[in-house]
C-alpha cells in the first residue's frame, strides 16, 4: 500500500464530477473510480472498474497501469484507492467507449503539461 499526503491531494472537475488526484513519485495520480464515474455516469463505477479488469488482463494486476493509494474518500477518511498516472489514465480512458473520453483526455494532458512545465521551471 503506498500512501499519497492528504497535503498533495486535489480535486479536478470535469463536465461537474469531481476527479481526485495526488502527487506520487513527483507525478499526478487520479482516482479511477472517480474517472470511471465521470466517463460514464455508472450509478456503480467500482463494479464498472472491476468489469473492466475482469475483461482487460492488462488491469487485472497493479502497476505499471494501476497502484492503490490512500486518498480522502468522501467520509473524510484515508481510504485505498486504485488510482493511475497519466499514461495509465490514458490508456484506461481509451477502453471505455463513451463521448465524454476525448475532452477529458484533453484536460488531462493540458493540466499535466502545465505542472510539468512549471516543475521544470522551478528547478
Amino acid at each position: 500500500m503506498k500512501n499519497a499526503k492528504n497535503s498533495n491531494t486535489r480535486i479536478t472537475l470535469f463536465k461537474g464530477k469531481r476527479i481526485r488526484k495526488t502527487i506520487y513519485h513527483k507525478e499526478w495520480w487520479f482516482s479511477v473510480i472517480d474517472i470511471v464515474e465521470a466517463l460514464t455516469d455508472s450509478p456503480q463505477p467500482k463494479t464498472y472498474w472491476a468489469k473492466m479488469k475482469e475483461r482487460d488482463k492488462e488491469f487485472f494486476q497493479p502497476f505499471p497501469i494501476w497502484e492503490q493509494l490512500k486518498m480522502p474518500a468522501e467520509d473524510g477518511k484515508m481510504r485505498e484507492t486504485d488510482c493511475a498516472n497519466t499514461e495509465g489514465i490514458f490508456r484506461i480512458i481509451q477502453s471505455i467507449p463513451s463521448p465524454k473520453a476525448e475532452p477529458l483526455f484533453c484536460k488531462i494532458l493540458i493540466k499535466n503539461s502545465s505542472f510539468l512545465y512549471e516543475k521544470k521551471k522551478n528547478l
